[in-house]
This record gives structure tokens, C-alpha cells and sequence, in this order.
């Protein structure tokens, strides 16, 4: 990735450390490991893939569909738990590394961020 694609910002969810593995970690928040199915849609374009990690600020989706760092989109998570998917009204894609990309939440209801905030205790307690 060119350096000038990639800048500091002040959201809590960093990827760039995600990209250099010899950096140390930067992320505010904890993640977890899942394994959720996850849909996503915006500007003529729908994909599907499988959440890999998440945190209360973003996530690591694997999917075949192409992004690119900066697009926005909404995005649903199917935790088995849940009645119906958690859903992110946006996220932005932070980084991308084959068919693997980092999204930050940067709108979510507070309703939605209630149940987000249950899964990711429930993922902790599991631990």
C-alpha cells in the first residue's frame, strides 16, 4: 500500500497497524474473534462475507466482493444470538489486503450500538 494512502486518524479504530505486523498495536479498543456472516450494500453494489474480528469502533470482513479504502456502505451482521442482524448503518473501509478489509463504524443507532456492545461482552465472557 502507498504511504500516502495511509494517514493517522483520530478514530479509535487504527488499521495501519494491521498492515505492518513489526508495528506495535494501536487499537483503543479490544477485539474479538467471530465467525459471522455479514452482508454489505451501498452505490450499486452488494457483497456478502464473514466478519473475521470486531470491536465496538469497526471490524475485519473476508469477502470476494472488491472495495476500496474510503467507500461507504451499510453493513449487517448475522450474530447467531440475535433476532435480527446487527446493523451498521455506515461503515468506511480503512484497509484492505487481498480479499480481506477493515471497516470503522461511523454511524450506528444507539439501539444497534446497545446490542453490539451485548455480543462483544458475550464474545469476552467466552474467552
Amino acid at each position: 500500500m502507498a504511504a500516502s494512502t495511509r494517514q493517522r486518524r483520530s478514530s479509535p479504530y487504527q488499521p495501519e497497524s494491521r498492515l505492518n505486523t513489526s508495528r506495535p498495536e494501536r487499537r483503543i479498543q479490544p477485539r474479538f474473534t467471530t465467525q459471522f456472516r455479514s452482508t454489505f450494500s451501498g452505490r450499486h453494489q452488494e457483497g456478502h462475507g464473514c466478519t473475521v474480528d470486531m470491536s465496538i469502533g469497526g471490524c475485519k470482513i473476508e469477502s470476494d466482493m472488491p472495495v476500496e479504502i474510503g467507500c461507504t456502505f451499510e453493513c449487517r451482521l448475522h450474530v447467531p444470538d440475535l433476532d435480527w442482524p446487527l446493523r451498521i448503518d455506515e461503515a468506511t473501509v480503512r484497509w484492505v489486503e487481498k480479499k480481506t478489509f477493515g471497516i470503522a463504524f461511523t454511524r450506528l443507532r444507539p439501539e444497534e450500538r446497545t446490542k453490539l456492545e451485548t455480543v462483544l461482552a458475550n464474545l469476552s465472557s467466552d474467552k
